[in-house]
């Protein structure tokens, strides 16, 4: 299995460069569909199924609206040159990036040691949960297991979101 993803996963890189530097932005959009499916076959592959099925669909529901902006607007990327707006806005990205990294470091100085988490709420989903439920994958068990309705409920959102994309894109394509 290890071998499996460790060759997914080079196809993932691969892809992600491709859509780094794909002149036609219809190709970096199925570049990156290419990295978000081969991630749902880790997720399977790793006995995840739960996050298999967030992952397919709001893959799916991601590729529907970039293909429908890259068709509706031209496909060629269109290269500028760097001018003073330029300079200025990579001046302000690297400003909000120092800012998120304060506060993410200032958040993770107040967690648990790694390793010595507390569980007041999961301990009763902790003890004897593979023989309650029978699953080698803990997270699966809590979910499907423990927590059907809960993730029934979170599908349904998500197989609604999906006809609803597609609702709307049928809609715009009939005018």
């Amino acid at each position: 299995m290890e071998i499996a993803i460790s060759v997914i996963t080079g196809f993932m890189i691969i892809g992600a460069l491709y859509a780094i530097h794909a002149r036609d932005l219809l190709s970096a959009v199925i570049a990156c569909g290419i990295v978000g499916y081969s991630l749902v076959i880790c997720f399977l592959l790793l006995k995840a199924p739960d996050l298999a099925i967030v992952q397919i669909v709001i893959e799916t529901i991601t590729l529907i609206i970039m293909v429908a902006v890259v068709l509706d607007s031209t496909r060629e990327e269109k290269y500028q040159k760097f001018d003073r707006q330029g300079y200025f806005t990579a001046i302000l990205s690297i400003l909000i990036i120092v800012v998120l990294f304060y506060f993410m470091m200032n958040s993770v100085s107040s967690l648990d040691p790694f390793g010595e988490g507390k569980l007041r709420m999961a301990q009763s989903y902790v003890e004897g949960a593979t023989e309650k439920t029978g699953s080698a994958n803990l997270v699966t068990g809590v979910v499907f297991d423990f927590r059907g309705y809960d993730t029934l409920g979170e599908a349904t959102v998500l197989v609604t979101a999906v006809l609803g994309v597609l609702t709307i894109m049928r809609i715009k394509g009939k005018k």
